[in-house]
């Protein structure tokens, strides 16, 4: 499993309480376009489908 940034440790919280990409975005002063991306590279980590997959293996795995 590939290491994960501290930055998508974060957004990776973020997303397990249910925010939005544009909620992040506003709550960490950064572009939407930016957190779609750190989104996309934390599920290819994961090898997730989606968000909520993404999720259900972090917490599995014990990275949440």
């Amino acid at each position: 499993m590939e290491e994960f940034t501290t930055r998508e440790l974060l957004i990776l919280e973020y997303m397990a309480k249910g925010h939005s990409n544009t909620r992040i975005a506003m709550e960490l002063f950064m572009s939407k376009h930016t957190i779609k991306f750190i989104v996309a590279n934390i599920l290819k980590k994961l090898n997730a489908a989606n968000r909520t997959n993404a999720i259900y293996i972090a917490a599995k795995k014990n990275i949440l």
